[in-house]
Order: C-alpha cells, then sequence, then structure tokens
C-alpha cells in the first residue's frame, strides 16, 4: 500500500467530513502505516490497534478544524494518555515520532486530495496548520515521555534506595532485591566517598546550592555510565557510600573509578573500600567511612585509600589517651613552623636532606641545622630510627584536617591508588 492508494471519501470541496469519512480515514490512515512504515511493523497488537486508531482520528478532525479556521486544540491530554502507555510498553519514543511524522504526511496528502487548494496563500495556510498541530502532537509525546521516564525513574530509585539502605542497615532480604531487579551480591566493594566543594560553590555571583546539585548529578550519572543500574548509592553533594558487587569491576579497577567520578564531578574525590559480604555490609561501610575520615585527618591527597594503606595511621589517629600522648611529643614545636615543615619535607622525601632542601627552597645545610634543632626540642633525633619512629607516629596522632593536603610519604603511606 501506498499513500496514493489510500481510498479518498468523495466529499464536495470545502465541506467538513462526516463522522463516517473521518473514521473512514482513520481506518485507511492505519492501514498505511502498519503495513508500510517499518517501526508500525514492530509495535504490539494492541498499540497498533484502538489506541492508535484514536490517536489518529483526533488528529485528523484537529487538521480538519483547522483547515475549516477553527482555533488550535488547546489540550493534548489524549495524545499525552496514549503516549504514556506507548512509553510503559517500553516503546522507544523515536519510533513513535517516526511514526508521527509518517502519518502527518499521509495524513495531509490525503485531506489536501479532497480538494486542491484555489491559491498560493491556501496551500502555505495549510502546511502551515500541519507544522502547527504537528508541534503540538509531538511537544505532546515528549512531554508523556518524559513525565513517565522520570515516575519510573522515581520508582527505580525508591526501590535501589530501599534495598542499599537496608544492606547498609544489616537487613536485606531477597524480597527487596526482586523488587529492583538487582540479585544480592555475594562480596561487595564498600566506598566511603568524600566529595569536596566545586569551586564554583563559593562564587557569590552564582548559587552556591545549584553548583553542589548539578555536582552531584555529574556523578551519579557516571555511576550510572560505569554500572547502569547495578551500583548501589546512596550520596549526597558532600559524598556518601557506595555498593559495588565484587561482579561489576576488579579490585584493580576500583582506583581508575575513582578517578573516573573524579572527573565526571569536576573535584578531587577520597575514597576508602573495604571488602565484605552481605551480611558484613554494615559493619564494613562504618570501618569505611572511619577510614576515610582517617585519610582526611591526615589532609591527605586525593584517592583510593585501602585498611592496607592505612592502618597503621587509622590506629594513631584514634581518639584516645594513646593519641594524645604521642602528639604532645611535637608540642615544642608548635612555635617553631619552619622546622614542623622542615621535619614533614624531610620525611616525605625518603629521609633525603638534598631533597628536602630542595624542596624548602634552602641550603642543605640549614636543613642539617633544622633538623638537629628539633632533636634539641623534641628529644627525638629524626637521624635516629627509634626517634625518627617517634616523630613519625606523633605528626599522625597530631593531625587534624586543617592543613594542606600532604603528600602520602610524610605520614609514611604510599601515593594513594
Amino acid at each position: 500500500m501506498t499513500i496514493e492508494t489510500i481510498a479518498r471519501p468523495e466529499v464536495v470541496s470545502g465541506e467538513r467530513p462526516s463522522a463516517n469519512d473521518v473514521a473512514r480515514m482513520a481506518r485507511d490512515l492505519i492501514a498505511y502505516l502498519v503495513e508500510s512504515v517499518m517501526p508500525c511493523k514492530t509495535l504490539p497488537g494492541a498499540v497498533a490497534g484502538s489506541e492508535l486508531t484514536g490517536v489518529v482520528r483526533t488528529c485528523l478532525e484537529w487538521v480538519i478544524d483547522r483547515l475549516n479556521g477553527q482555533a488550535p486544540p488547546e489540550g493534548v491530554e489524549r495524545i499525552q494518555v496514549a503516549a504514556a502507555g506507548w512509553a510503559r510498553e517500553g516503546i522507544p519514543i523515536d519510533t513513535v515520532l517516526h511514526v508521527v511524522h509518517e502519518g502527518f504526511k499521509a495524513g495531509i496528502d490525503m485531506l489536501l486530495s479532497r480538494s486542491v487548494p484555489r491559491t498560493n496563500s491556501d496551500a502555505v495556510a495549510a502546511a502551515f496548520t500541519a507544522l502547527e498541530l504537528l508541534r503540538l502532537v509531538t511537544a505532546g509525546v515528549g512531554k508523556a515521555y518524559v513525565r513517565e521516564h522520570k515516575s519510573l525513574a522515581a520508582q527505580h530509585h525508591s526501590a535501589i534506595h530501599t534495598l542499599t539502605s537496608a544492606l547498609l542497615g544489616g537487613h536485606a532480604t531477597s524480597a527487596m532485591a526482586r523488587e529492583c531487579g538487582i540479585r544480592i551480591a555475594d562480596e561487595y566493594f564498600v566506598l566511603a566517598v568524600s566529595v569536596p566543594a566545586h569551586p564554583d560553590e563559593s562564587r557569590p555571583t552564582v548559587d552556591g546550592r545549584v553548583v553542589a546539585r548539578r555536582k552531584l548529578r555529574r556523578l551519579q550519572a557516571a555511576l550510572a555510565h560505569l554500572f547502569g543500574d547495578q551500583a548501589l548509592a546512596l550520596l549526597s553533594v558532600d559524598g556518601g557510600t557506595v555498593l559495588l558487587a565484587g561482579t561489576l569491576c576488579g579490585d584493580d579497577e576500583l582506583a581508575g573509578v575513582v578517578k573516573t567520578l573524579s572527573e565526571a564531578a569536576r573535584v578531587p574525590i577520597t575514597a576508602a573500600v573495604v571488602v565484605a559480604g552481605p551480611d558484613e555490609v554494615s559493619a564494613a561501610a562504618n570501618q569505611a567511612h572511619e577510614l576515610l575520615d582517617t585519610a582526611e585527618h591526615l589532609g591527605l591527597e586525593p584517592g583510593l585509600y585501602r585498611f592496607t594503606d592505612l592502618a597503621l595511621q587509622h590506629q594513631l589517629n584514634r581518639p584516645g589517651l594513646g593519641r594524645d600522648i604521642l602528639a604532645e611529643k611535637l608540642a615544642a614545636l608548635d612555635e617553631h613552623p619552619d622546622l614542623l615543615e622542615t621535619l614533614e619535607v624531610f620525611i616525605a622525601n625518603d629521609l633525603s636532606r638534598q631533597k628536602a632542601a630542595r624542596r624548602l627552597r634552602v641550603h642543605a645545610n640549614t636543613v642539617d641545622y633544622r633538623l638537629r634543632r628539633i632533636g634539641q626540642l623534641t628529644g627525638f633525633d629524626p637521624g635516629d630510627a627509634r626517634g625518627l619512629w617517634q616523630l613519625r607516629s606523633a605528626l599522625v596522632a597530631r593531625a587534624d584536617g586543617v592543613r594542606p593536603p600532604r603528600s602520602a610519604a610524610a605520614v609514611g603511606i604510599r601515593k594513594p591508588a
């Protein structure tokens, strides 16, 4: 069947077609679409039946009314209701819009063949009418699809949120997993994530809250791009917790994941990871966040940290009498910031006086003098193994998160993954 073969009712030019005429044209147009327009051939029977017939008939009546000088329709509720149903059926919006455009072409050809425009202005008016109504229908379909997909996404997000909260709370069930279509994994990478503020959040000329929300959306979009809907996350603009099933990526890929998330959020993210089974996720999340707190209190560089990286520092940095005693060992340097900086740089540069001197932009003899002064003031010689251990431990214990980010080596940690 082609457009030219569609039967056209014999109605006097200018006379509004009857209800029977419109019904017949709608049936013919549906037959043409189903037979000749490829996407229509794959539509479910219900969609290609009464729903599509009703929409086609509505559009034909609109076109006829407009060609007869009536006002354009105020609402497109019927179109939107049908489009919402198509969205729920999983029919792609590009398929629907293709059918809409093909239908309009065939419908306008059918109507204009009944009455050839008497003047060019009539032809122009007919073309504008078609474009006007096509815009209405296209907008109606688009709004319906967006609304429906938002609703479906909200429902799925709610289910994901429930499952994630249940895992973190230690009471996840298989029923919850089935509701959101995600199987509870045998093992999870439990990531505690810290997301710093974007520089634009503090700009007086922009709304910082809007900037922060956009940062969060970019982060969530990156997670979705990497893992689809399989990543379980509870995130705010400041960070949160992400659960990745062990089957989604390997341990050696996690550093790359954190880097990708940092690039997407456009801020340097710091994360800590603990591996746990589903029944251990709750405890693992607490451990991961404690580990993350340690990394932040130490002022370490952004990146991914594990317990193997920070176990000692984590213990030394835990509140208590032991930490207070260790921290007090450097009290004598509080009034000598140049000496404290020299100690940190010296340790960070593999105990090399020459490297420390270059970093501090001083002579190597100055570094030697400062190290001797540190030994005199604290009672611990940086050149002695025991003294160096005490000084390094004290640096860890004194970490308060206020200082600029340190080199990981300054507190005895390898560079983050």
